[in-house]
């Protein structure tokens, strides 16, 4: 099922930002490697430089280790993904379809190495925010491993994760 316009990633900006916010992010750990940035004035720098560009709080991000992290590209995508809205009136199906999402993160994706392709197995945050965003019963431990009162893990089917986050709007 395709989502509406407004739910779906905004991928074609993210591709459009994405040059600029990797070449910034690369061009600070640049210098960083030959000056260091103790100060951290740079790395204030840095921080404008991707709010400019991006409109976003960049305090969210780890500019600064991001080697220790998924690494410089998957970071700079995350960064120039815009941010999903406040939408107010998802349907069941649109629900249904993002909870598959996520229940379906990390599978492989066949493609032509397009950015989407690319940085598909990266949207999982984006579909988080938006349901969190979006509603009132969202809990990301509806889509981790939980132990019933027996100590017996389970993970709850993507129509039970439907459910509950529909009881509570």
């Amino acid at each position: 099922m395709q989502l509406r316009n407004e739910l779906e990633p905004d991928l074609k900006t993210a591709e459009q930002r994405y040059p600029k916010v990797l070449e910034a992010i690369l061009a600070y750990t640049n210098f960083c490697d030959e000056h260091g940035d103790e100060e951290l004035t740079e790395y204030k720098k840095l921080e404008d430089k991707l709010h400019s560009l991006t409109g976003k709080d960049m305090s969210r991000f780890n500019l600064g280790e991001w080697w220790e992290e998924e690494g410089a590209e998957p970071l700079a995508f995350k960064i120039s993904l815009p941010d999903p809205v406040f939408n107010g009136d998802i349907t069941r199906e649109e629900l249904r379809e993002i909870v598959k999402r996520l229940k379906t993160f990390g599978e492989p994706v066949e493609g032509d190495d397009s950015f989407s392709d690319q940085f598909g197995l990266y949207l999982d945050g984006y579909y988080h925010s938006l349901l969190s965003f979006n509603f009132k019963g969202y809990d990301p431990k509806l889509f981790q491993r939980n132990k019933d009162k027996n100590g017996k893990y389970f993970e709850y089917s993507a129509d039970e994760i439907v459910a509950r986050i529909m009881t509570i709007l």
